[in-house]
C-alpha cells in the first residue's frame, strides 16, 4: 500500500518513459483504425471508476482502454490487476507499476478513490475471459458488486466502456456445462485460478491458434451517478448502482456489434481501410 502513496524514483522514471512513448505512437495506432467513441463522457478531474469487460483475447481491453483515457485527458489508469501480475517482482512488477497496474484489493481500490485516481476494474475477472460456446460479449458478473459497493462509498462515478473485436479474435469450441467443461474444471482451477470452471477450447484461423484479425471497437459511456439520495439505504442503492452499470455495459456491448455489422474494415481488410465506419 505504500507504494501507492510514495511511488519508488524508478517507476516514477519507468512511468514517465512509458507515457511518453505512448504518446509518440499515437500515428501508429490511429493507422490501425480502432473505432473509438464517448471519450467526452470521461469526467475532466480524472476521478471515475471505468467498469469494463474482459475479452477471450484477454489484453486489447487493457491495453486500449487506459492508452485512450491518457490520450483523451492525459491521466494514468490504475487497474486491478489479478493476483498473478502482482506477485511478480523485480524490474517485471516495476514496469507494471509503471504503467498503472495495481493489486486488485478493495483495500487498494480504496486508497486510489481517496486520492482521486482514474481506476480501471473488470467485475467479471477472469470469467469474463473464460468464454465458452455462445457466450461471446457476455457479462459474467455474478454476485460481485464491491466495485459499486467502493463507487458509492467514495461517491465515484462510474463510466462504463465496453470493447468489441476481442471475443471474435478465438473461437470457443465447446459449451460451458458440456462433458469437455465438467472434466477439465479440476485442471482448469489449477491453470487459471477461476474456481468451477473447466478449460475452453478454442480456435483462431481455422483449426490453428492463430489469432483471427479483428478491428477493435471502444465505447466509453455515459457515467452512472453513484451519490445515494438521502431516502436510500446503502444495500438497496449499491444493488441498483450495479445494475445499472451492468445495463449500461451490457447496451453498449450490443450497439458496438450492431456497428461493427455494417463495417466492412471488420477483418482489417486493407482493401476497406478507406471506408471503415467511423464514430459519428
Amino acid at each position: 500500500m505504500d507504494r501507492l502513496v510514495n511511488e519508488p524514483a524508478r517507476v516514477g522514471a519507468l512511468r514517465r518513459g512509458i507515457f511518453a512513448m505512448a504518446d509518440r505512437l499515437a500515428p501508429v495506432v490511429d493507422a490501425g483504425k480502432i473505432y473509438v467513441d464517448g471519450l467526452e463522457n470521461l469526467p475532466r478531474d480524472g476521478r471515475f471508476l471505468l467498469v469494463g469487460n474482459h475479452t477471450v483475447s484477454g489484453s486489447a481491453e487493457i491495453v486500449l482502454i487506459p492508452y485512450f483515457v491518457h490520450r483523451e485527458i492525459g491521466v494514468r489508469v490504475r487497474g486491478l490487476a489479478n493476483k498473478q501480475i502482482t506477485e511478480t517482482r523485480g524490474l517485471a512488477r516495476d514496469i507494471l507499476e509503471a504503467a498503472g497496474a495495481v493489486p486488485g484489493h478493495p483495500d487498494t481500490c480504496a486508497e486510489l478513490m481517496r486520492q482521486g485516481e482514474t481506476v480501471l476494474v473488470f467485475p467479471g475477472g477472469g470469467r469474463d475471459m473464460l468464454k465458452f460456446l455462445n457466450e461471446e460479449y457476455t457479462l459474467q458478473w455474478e454476485r460481485r458488486s464491491g466495485f459499486a459497493r467502493l463507487a458509492v462509498a467514495h461517491e465515484y462515478p462510474i463510466v462504463p466502456v465496453g470493447l468489441v473485436g476481442g471475443d471474435d479474435v478465438y473461437q470457443s469450441c465447446v459449451a460451458r456445462g458440456g462433458a469437455w467443461e465438467r472434466r477439465t474444471r479440476t485442471i482448469g482451477e489449477r491453470v487459471h485460478g477461476v474456481p468451477g470452471v473447466g478449460i475452453p477450447l478454442v480456435r483462431g484461423i481455422g483449426p490453428t491458434l492463430l489469432p483471427r484479425p479483428q478491428r477493435m471497437y471502444l465505447r466509453f459511456a455515459p457515467p452512472v451517478d453513484t451519490a445515494r439520495p438521502r431516502h436510500v439505504a446503502d444495500d438497496p442503492w449499491i444493488a441498483t448502482v450495479k445494475q445499472r452499470a451492468h445495463t449500461a455495459l451490457s447496451r453498449t456491448l450490443d450497439d458496438l456489434q450492431q456497428v461493427r455489422e455494417t463495417d466492412p474494415f471488420r477483418h482489417l481488410n486493407p482493401l476497406a481501410w478507406g471506408r471503415a465506419v467511423a464514430p459519428e
